[in-house]
C-alpha cells in the first residue's frame, strides 16, 4: 500500500502540471487566434497571383527563359525545414523532421545537400548531422512578418539563380484546422507548372501593360517571396493549433490521473484508520486479559 504522504506529494506535483498546462493551452489559443487570421487571409491573395501568373506565363513566348522556372540537373538540393522554437506541441516538429530525413535518404539519396533550418529545432537537430548548414535564419519565428521573411526568401531565390542548387525544396506543416496539421514537402524552386484540367477550361484573356516579359519578371519574385511567406505562416499557425491540442489532452490526462491518484489516497488513508481502529481494540483487549 502507498504511503500517505507520497501520494500526496504525487496529487500536489500533478495539480501543479495540470495549471502549468490549462495556462500554456489559453496562451497557445491567443496566439493561434492571431496566426489563423493571418494564413486565412493571406490564402486567396497567394492562390490569386499564382494563378494569374500561370495563365499568363502559360501563353508568353520565351516564358521559359524566367531563371526561377530552369529545369537542370538535379545535382545539388537545398533542404529548408521549417519547425517552431520550443517543444511541448506534440508530434509538430518531429513529423517535419521525419518527413525531411525520408525524402533526403530516398529521393535525394547521393545528391549534394545543403541545409537552410527554420526554427530552433530543426536547428538543433540537423546541426548534429553531417550535411552542410545555412544557419542564417534558424530563428526567423523570432519576427514573423513579410519583411523579415523575405530577406530568407531573397537569399534562396539568389543561391537558386547562381546556380548553387539545382532544386529548393521546403518542408513545413500545413495548417487545416486546429487539430489538423499535414506535412507538406514542396518544391520551392524551380517553379512548378501546376496546371490542372479547370484551370485550362476557364483560362481568361488578360490585357497586359505594359508586357507580358515584363509583368512576369515583376510578379515571379514577389509570388515566390509570397509563395515562402505563406510556407511560414503555415508553419506558426499549425505550431499553436498543435501545443493548444497537445496541451488540451496533456489537461485531460491529468485530470484522468488525479482523480486516480485521489482514490488511491482515500483508501489508503481508509485502510490507516482501519489499522489504527485495529490496534486500538486489540490495545483494549489485552489490557482487559492482562487485569
Amino acid at each position: 500500500m502507498a504511503n500517505l504522504k507520497e501520494v500526496k506529494e504525487r496529487i500536489n506535483s500533478v495539480s501543479s502540471t495540470q495549471q502549468i498546462t490549462k495556462a500554456m493551452k489559453m496562451v497557445a489559443a491567443a496566439k493561434l487566434r492571431r496566426a489563423q487570421d493571418k494564413i486565412i487571409q493571406m490564402r486567396p491573395y497567394s492562390q490569386k497571383l499564382t494563378a494569374i501568373l500561370n495563365n499568363i506565363s502559360s501563353g508568353a513566348e520565351g516564358s521559359t527563359d524566367i531563371v526561377y522556372a530552369q529545369e537542370r540537373a538535379v545535382e545539388k538540393v537545398l533542404f529548408v525545414p521549417i519547425t517552431s522554437d520550443k517543444g511541448l506541441c506534440g508530434a509538430f516538429n518531429s513529423n517535419v523532421i521525419k518527413m525531411a530525413s525520408l525524402e533526403l535518404e530516398t529521393i535525394y539519396a547521393g545528391k549534394k545537400i545543403t541545409v537552410m533550418p527554420i526554427g530552433k529545432k530543426a536547428f538543433d537537430h540537423f546541426k548534429k548531422r553531417s550535411y552542410p548548414l545555412i544557419g542564417d535564419y534558424a530563428l526567423l519565428f523570432a519576427d514573423v512578418s513579410f519583411d523579415h521573411v523575405k530577406v530568407a526568401a531573397e537569399h534562396v531565390m539568389q543561391a537558386f539563380e547562381d546556380g548553387q542548387f539545382d532544386r529548393v525544396v521546403l518542408v513545413y506543416n500545413e495548417f487545416k484546422n486546429v487539430a489538423t496539421q499535414v506535412v507538406k514537402a514542396e518544391q520551392f524552386l524551380p517553379i512548378e507548372r501546376k496546371e490542372s484540367e479547370e484551370s485550362r477550361t476557364n483560362q481568361q484573356e488578360y490585357i497586359v501593360e505594359p508586357s507580358r516579359e515584363y509583368i512576369i519578371e515583376e510578379l515571379v519574385p514577389n509570388s515566390l517571396k509570397l509563395q515562402f511567406y505563406k510556407a511560414i505562416l503555415d508553419s506558426n499557425a499549425s505550431e499553436h493549433g498543435a501545443r493548444m491540442t497537445a496541451m488540451d489532452k496533456a489537461t485531460e490526462n491529468a485530470n484522468d490521473l488525479l482523480k486516480q491518484l485521489k482514490l488511491v489516497y482515500n483508501r489508503t488513508r481508509q485502510a490507516a484508520i482501519t489499522n489504527e481502529i485495529l490496534e486500538i481494540v486489540a490495545g483494549a483487549e489485552a489490557l482487559e486479559s492482562s487485569d
